[in-house]
């Protein structure tokens, strides 16, 4: 195709994309990825943390002795058992899974778009909550937290019996200031909330207390999880858990074959070796109290406790630290346009011992 023919086709495409595509989608700005090649990646919480040779030989045997040929089938029940086991889902509670907690995020929103809905949550949070709604035609409503990043029990009270929320989303612990909240917040909020509370537990591995215990108690409240905090964030498997009745409403909006057999097969190979990845979240706990313990010597700098494996810090110039970050090699994320409440603030996910020493040194050096 010559350049004049490309020119007239992306005029028409904008042209009609303009006509056809929703106002609301044409003013998002799609989810951005920062380029991390050649650098020391901290900037979204993954486990830095990669299988043993034994294993990857292991597991590649099994991934590649699949019938690839074939949609997913019986395994994919075999996973939710698996994963039900995991996470001691009480009796009467049912489990289905997503393509990563966005999926399910999106699920919820579409099978509970009635006329009025509207979904709530704490800011500043998981932005998927808030896409998820507008995506869906939702009203969203956030709810400051207070300038300590807890819940303002006030404020969510008031709005929940403004707004009468269809869904509300808490994150326990929350992203990306990583702290847990009060329970007794918790169970105020639970209480008042005329529709679904879905505790988000992505950062379970490295948190000093679950929610999961207490979804037995409520027949509204649903516990939301992923493995990408686990470990497995390139295979993409979340899982939601809740009363049977409730699952098997949102369950029928899943796509069919939403887990691919590549997917399921590697989750299930990693419920198998738990004792592996409990060793490593318990390694990234001991380097999340040392970057703490380093950040605390540091006078220029705040940091907030951590339930999760990231750290949130504040600073006196976020765009300058960063950016000097950046320049030493070391990509971390920055958080202060996200919110007011987040001004000046850096998160800085928890890496191996050798990535947290040149992440320090790269901090300290940025200043």
């Amino acid at each position: 195709m010559n350049r004049d023919n490309g020119s007239t086709a992306a005029g028409q495409a904008a042209s009609v994309g303009a006509h056809i595509v929703r106002q609301d989608v044409q003013s998002m700005h799609a989810y951005a990825l920062q380029p991390s090649a050649g650098m020391i990646k901290l900037d979204a919480m993954e486990n830095p943390h990669r299988l043993s040779p034994a294993l990857q030989c292991e597991l590649g045997k099994r991934l590649g002795a699949l019938a690839l040929n074939r949609y997913p089938g019986e395994r994919v029940d075999e996973l939710r058992r698996g994963l039900a086991a995991y996470a001691r889902m009480p009796d009467g509670f049912d489990i289905v899974l997503g393509n990563g907690s966005d999926e399910l995020i999106s699920l919820i929103a579409m099978a509970c778009d009635v006329p009025g809905a509207c979904l709530l949550a704490p800011l500043p949070g998981f932005v998927m909550y808030e896409m998820s709604a507008r995506l869906q035609g939702l009203k969203f409503v956030g709810v400051p937290l207070t300038p300590d990043f807890e819940l303002d029990e006030g404020a969510m009270l008031a709005a929940i019996a403004e707004h009468r929320p269809s869904i509300i989303y808490l994150a326990y612990p929350n992203n990306p200031t990583a702290n847990l909240w009060d329970d007794r917040v918790i169970d105020a909020i639970i209480e008042a909330a005329p529709g679904l509370v879905v505790m988000d537990e992505a950062y379970q591995p490295f948190a000093s207390r679950s929610y999961s215990q207490r979804i037995a108690r409520h027949g509204h409240v649903l516990l939301m999880r992923t493995l990408s905090k686990f470990g497995l964030a390139g295979a993409r498997i979340g899982y939601l858990i809740g009363p049977r009745a409730l699952v098997a409403e949102i369950d029928k909006v899943r796509p069919p074959y939403n887990i691919s057999v590549l997917n399921c097969e590697a989750a299930l190979f990693a419920l198998e070796h738990e004792a592996v990845f409990t060793a490593q979240a318990e390694d990234l706990r001991e380097q999340r109290a040392r970057v703490q313990a380093a950040l605390a010597s540091l006078g220029k700098v705040k940091n907030w406790p951590s339930d999760a494996n990231m750290v949130l810090v504040r600073v006196p110039d976020a765009q300058k630290t960063f950016d000097g970050m950046k320049a030493r090699g070391v990509l971390v994320k920055n958080v202060s346009k996200m919110h007011p409440l987040l001004a000046n603030c850096l998160r800085l996910t928890i890496g191996t011992a050798d990535e947290n020493s040149q992440m320090l040194a790269a901090f300290e050096a940025s200043l």
